[in-house]
């Protein structure tokens, strides 16, 4: 017998949508979130949203609110899908708490919504420094400051007077096998380097770049409002290594558009770190036996017409759980996933009638 209810794995902006939009149609939902709150990556780490600068909280709580106050929706915080056993229309999985209590749920479809996880910029390499310097930091750490309302170097608590942002950082690299851009990096920075003008104006910001990836509206309102009304300075270029030198940061590398070397002294740098698949997008994979795409992220069959549906069927994806994506990317893929599997419990539906 066919279950006429949707699970959603992830309560982040795909994870979201997808719920809230799945229950506006008629379907009882399942969400599925392994932390104690809703709003994934962004609303746990970033201060404000790219590109128009919003803050997170803010502009979120309408969509949690939506979620947490929908009376189809059954949110289980803490808790991960371990085990599933069925097919299309008969999901038995198992989700286990993370006091260890575990509970059996039949679900007839599926939204793995598991987004992504920030690459480790000292895992492969200690080219930068990340965990000999405290003032070479990421994005994410970057954020935190940010939510907090000041720019510091953790060295000294100072606000710094030089500060260099570093491209593709776990991005675009073969030789550690992310052979993938990770689409947001040169936004998010470009929108960090306004903010930290906004909030030291008589700081020297630099980012350097293999190549600056701005696509449709970011590059008007980010990449030319840095530069022209924040004269924040992109230098093409490639960072060989930092070094400790006094109080602070010798950066050595080299300004490929010049074609020479550079060495410049830096206060702080901030490690523009990419995406790559999180640790629940591999678990799922493993549970519900999703096949994973050559660059690790899960398989979707319909591509570019159809970005959600996996080869398994009753099995979609949503957000940066399919690779790189932004959040607009993700709530989009959200609604279109649930379109896709409320569709599909409704043919179900009708076909056992």
């Amino acid at each position: 017998m066919a279950v006429d209810r949707l699970l959603v794995i992830g309560a982040g902006p795909a994870g979201l949508e997808a719920a809230r939009g799945a229950a506006d149609m008629g379907k009882e939902v399942l969400l599925v979130e392994a932390t104690g709150e809703l709003g994934g990556t962004p609303y746990a780490h970033y201060a404000t949203l790219t590109p128009h600068l919003q803050e997170t909280h803010d502009a979120m709580q309408e969509m949690l609110d939506g979620v947490k106050t929908h009376p189809a929706i059954d949110i289980r915080y803490n808790t991960r899908v371990v085990e599933s056993e069925g097919q299309a229309g008969n999901f038995q999985v198992v989700l286990e708490s993370t006091d260890g209590t575990r509970a059996t749920e039949a679900v007839g479809a599926v939204v793995v919504a598991t987004g992504f996880t920030h690459f480790d910029p000292g895992r492969e390499t200690q080219l930068y420094g990340y965990y000999e310097f405290e003032d070479v930091i990421t994005l994410v750490d970057a954020e935190h400051m940010m939510k907090d309302g000041r720019i510091v170097r953790p060295s000294n608590g100072q606000p710094p007077e030089k500060v260099a942002f570093i491209q593709c950082v776990g991005s675009r690299d073969r030789h550690i096998g992310n052979r993938w851009c990770s689409k947001v990096c040169c936004g998010i920075a470009s929108k960090q380097a306004i903010e930290i003008k906004r909030m030291l104006p008589n700081a020297k910001v630099f980012i350097f770049y293999i190549d600056m990836r701005m696509y449709g509206f970011w590059e008007d309102q980010l990449y030319w409002k840095a530069q022209e009304e924040h004269k924040v300075n992109y230098v093409r270029g490639i960072v060989t290594e930092i070094l400790k030198k006094g109080d602070k940061l010798l950066m050595k590398g080299e300004d490929t558009t010049m074609g020479r070397p550079v060495e410049v002294l830096m206060d702080l740098i901030i490690l523009s770190v990419g995406m790559e698949p999180s640790k629940g997008t591999l678990e799922m994979a493993n549970v519900f036996n999703i096949p994973r795409e050559d660059h690790g992220f899960l398989a979707t069959v319909g591509e570019p017409l159809d970005t959600v549906t996996t080869p398994v069927a009753g099995v979609f994806v949503a957000g940066a759980a399919a690779g790189p994506k932004d959040i607009e990317d993700s709530v989009s893929m959200g609604g279109a996933a649930a379109i896709k599997a409320v569709s599909f419990l409704n043919r179900l539906s009708k076909s056992l009638a």
